[in-house]
Order: C-alpha cells, then sequence, then structure tokens
C-alpha cells in the first residue's frame, strides 16, 4: 500500500523528520522554518489558529521546542506546550483541544543522539503525503508574505495538566468493571516520554508497581531499557516475582511484553491476542487484521485460522492506519509493538494496547505465559547492516545475493530486504520452516551488502 509522492519529499520520512540533533535537517533553524511553512499550509479561516507540542526527554527537545514555538508565532499561531508526553498523548490533545496542528519533537527508538519532528493533523492523524510535500514548498519558497503582522503574532502557554488529561483518557480504555488489584507488573517507560504517566494509569487502576526506566536526564533515552532493549524489564519481572511486565519505548507508542517467566512477547502474539478477544466479545470490525510484510506467517495462519482476513501493509505504523481508515479495521500493528486500536487512537499507544492485554489477564484468570502465546511462530531472523551512504540495495551484487536467497527459500519461506525510513540502514529479514537455513540466508545478503559498502 505504497503512498504516492514519496520520492518527491526530501525532509519527510515514514515518520516525520529524523536525523542526529544538531545536525540537518535536526536544527533550530530547520525547526523554525518547519513550523513556519506548516503553520501557514494549516491557517484556514479566521478563527485563532491553535498547534499543541509535546516531545520526550532527549537533551535536544530544548533546542527543538523554542524553535518550533517560534517559528509557529511569527505566522500567526498560538502554542500550547505540552512538556513530555507520549506521542499519542499529543495526537490526543490535539482533537482534544481542537488544534489545527500537533507537533510531536521525538526520534522515538532511536538513540538520545537522535531527535525528529512528527507533525499530526487536527484530526489526530498523521499528515499524508500530499501534505508534507506542501509543507516542503513553502519551504523552498522562503517568502515572507506568510508571516504575520505584530498585532496578530501567536501566543504561547504551558498545559500543565496535560500529563492528568492524557492519563484520565487512558484509564477510560480500560473494559468497566475491571481492575488490577493483585497484579504485580513491571513498567519499563526507557527513561523516555511516559516515565510520569505510565506508572500512575497501572497505579490508579490497582495494582502493584515496579518501576523501572524513570529517571531520564536526557541522555539516556532507551539506553538498556524499553522496547527494544526488554532484557531489564525480563529479569525485573522474575527478580521481583511479578505477573507481567510492560516495555514501551523513547516515546510510548509500541509496547512488548514479558510473561511471568521472563519470556518475551512481541507484537505479532499481542495483535493475534487483542483480535481474538476483541472478536470473541463482538468488537472486532472490518472483518480482518492489519499486520505489515513484517509480521510472521504464523500469525497470518492464526488470523486465517480464526476465519478472518489478514492484511500486509509495508513497514510503518503510519501505513497500518491508513489501511485501516479504508478498510473498516480497528486492529492493526506491527512486530515491533506498534499496536493500533483506533476505537481509542489515531496512532500506536503503547500504553492502551498494555492495558487491553492487562484486560485479558483479569478476565480470564490466567497467568500471562498462558494468555499471551496466541501461536507458534515461524523460525524468523531479522538483521540489520548499516551503510554509509550510496545505495546498496541498487548493487549487482546484492541483487543477485536476494535472487539466489529467494530462490533457495522456494515457496516454503519469505524474504524481505528493505532499507530503513528512519535509520541508516538496510534490514534483511527471513522465515520459512528450517531455522537453520533462514539464518544462512539472511546471512549470505548481510555479507554481501558489508563487502561492497566496506
Amino acid at each position: 500500500m505504497p503512498r504516492g509522492g514519496l520520492d518527491m519529499r526530501r525532509l519527510f520520512g515514514t515518520d516525520g523528520i529524523r536525523g542526529t540533533a544538531n545536525r540537518e535537517p535536526i536544527t533550530a533553524d530547520t525547526a523554525l522554518a518547519v513550523a513556519k511553512a506548516a503553520g501557514a499550509e494549516f491557517r484556514r479561516g479566521d478563527h485563532r489558529h491553535l498547534v499543541v507540542i509535546g516531545k520526550d526527554t532527549r537533551l535536544s527537545g530544548y533546542m527543538l521546542e523554542p524553535a518550533l514555538t517560534a517559528g509557529f508565532i511569527s505566522v500567526g499561531l498560538d502554542v500550547v506546550m505540552l512538556g513530555p508526553q507520549p506521542t499519542p498523548a499529543v495526537a490526543m490533545l490535539t482533537r482534544s483541544l481542537r488544534a489545527d496542528l500537533g507537533v510531536m519533537i521525538s526520534a522515538s527508538h532511536n538513540p538520545y543522539q537522535d531527535n525528529g519532528i512528527k507533525l499530526f493533523g487536527p484530526d489526530g492523524y498523521k499528515l499524508s503525503d500530499k501534505v508534507e510535500h506542501a509543507i516542503e514548498r513553502r519551504m523552498d519558497a522562503k517568502g515572507d508574505g506568510d508571516l504575520a503582522r505584530a498585532e496578530d503574532l501567536g501566543h504561547a502557554v504551558r498545559l500543565e495538566d496535560a500529563g492528568g488529561r492524557y492519563i484520565e483518557f487512558v484509564k477510560h480504555t480500560f473494559p468497566k468493571g475491571l481492575r488490577l488489584d493483585g497484579l504485580k507488573i513491571v513498567i519499563d517507560c526507557a527513561h523516555g516520554a511516559a516515565y510520569r504517566v505510565a506508572p500512575k494509569v497501572l497505579y490508579e487502576l490497582g495494582a502493584e508497581v515496579v518501576t523501572l526506566g524513570v529517571a531520564p536526564n536526557g541522555a539516556n533515552i532507551n539506553r538498556e531499557h524499553g522496547a527494544t532493549s526488554p532484557g531489564a524489564m525480563q529479569a525485573a519481572v522474575v527478580a521481583t516475582g511479578a505477573d507481567i511486565g510492560l516495555a514501551l519505548d523513547g516515546d510510548a507508542d509500541r509496547v512488548v511484553v514479558s510473561d511471568e517467566k521472563g519470556k518475551l512477547v512481541d507484537g505479532d502474539q499481542l495483535i493475534g491476542l487483542v483480535a481474538r478477544s476483541w472478536q470473541q466479545s463482538g468488537r472486532l470490525r472490518g472483518g480482518g487484521v492489519v499486520g505489515t510484510v513484517m509480521s510472521n506467517l504464523g500469525l497470518e495462519r492464526k488470523i486465517e485460522e480464526m476465519k478472518l482476513d489478514f492484511v500486509r501493509t509495508p513497514v510503518g505504523d503510519r501505513y497500518v492506519v491508513e489501511c485501516m481508515r479504508d478498510s473498516g479495521y480497528n486492529v492493526g500493528g506491527e512486530q515491533s509493538g506498534h499496536i493500533v486500536l483506533n476505537d481509542y487512537t489515531t496512532t500506536g499507544d503503547g500504553l492502551i494496547a498494555g492495558l487491553q492485554v492487562l484486560a485479558v489477564l483479569v478476565g480470564r484468570g490466567e497467568r500471562a505465559s498462558e494468555v499471551c502465546h496466541v501461536f507458534d511462530p515461524l523460525p524468523q531472523v531479522l538483521k540489520n547492516v548499516r551503510f554509509n551512504g550510496g545505495a546498496p540495495l541498487e548493487d549487482d551484487r546484492v541483487l543477485e545475493a536476494i535472487h539466489l536467497s529467494e530462490r533457495t527459500l522456494g515457496t516454503a519461506g519469505r524474504l524481505l530486504v528493505r532499507k530503513s525510513g528512519t535509520e541508516p540502514v538496510v534490514r534483511v529479514m527471513a522465515e520459512g520452516e528450517d531455522a537453520a537455513l533462514v539464518g544462512r540466508v539472511v546471512d549470505d545478503i548481510i555479507q554481501t551488502i558489508e563487502k561492497i559498502a566496506s
């Protein structure tokens, strides 16, 4: 389900603008220009226009937030600053406050040296390619015609209860009549955007909460904690005798789970769990579930066994959301833990997805290891290889290695080789019935790319 115009954009990737902080395009100058262009693009009508800005806990957020604020004010938009809040909180508050635009300053699961700018429209959804391209055209024009008159400049305020509003919103997604009393839950917030709100949600719903990754210092986001480094969470579950563990990433739009034995449960299992639960309760809409090309074949087989359609999109939660909106589905997501439940949210929300898992746990009165194993995954290997410039996937040697691997796997497996939309890496994934063969195929392609990249 490719989106038109992707090759026309220079700044925007699959998840906004992203890069190394204080290097183009993640500089104060570019943030100022993006805000001026985006603000001008969303000035529609004579009302006082409003933009909300949230961020995660990266040090560079202190540089980007004032630059974006200045840009929006200069074109006549009022600004509400939310401070550190999860990406889904920004999307929710954009709608709740009837804002014209929402901005999240985050590089999600990337290390603290990176940062990014994500934009949401007034409906809380990420912008289309068409709108992103229009913003870039305005940036290229560099005209002063969009600047507001002195008397029409915007104002800036800080919303002190932003976290409280999001906490109440999330709590209301938990089924009425259920509580978390008696459950011990480890929550790892990755020293990121949810470090305040996530533990409070679980505590206020009745759980005994063990916290990890709740001491951000500007440079430790995602470091040895969170959804991309879940080992600490898994160990804490076992060490504390917890019933379950949840690990969010830096902006809390994804979640992975540990059962009571310390076994990791990925997004594919969580999608299957929610889909099965919602089908049984009559809540599942559209007659199917949306995954991506990375979703394990075991999940696809399980969904089809449930007499449901399984639809694959390109990697990226925005592709999943687009497919869900177009086709009427209300459950979708990615293996990485982006779970989209659009009865509640317009983007991935790790905390809300985690609550749906906990609701099944409480409702069935079973252990996490029993609840969270929905299907047997096929052997799957995913490895990343870095490259510096160039186009490795256009090299004849790499193309030949891919073709050879596809022939080797045959019809009994799948191979996916793609460039990341957020990092300078190529991702190589293969799956099939034969684990040894799958691993060998991936290694052959990785080694070929490393040779041409060296």
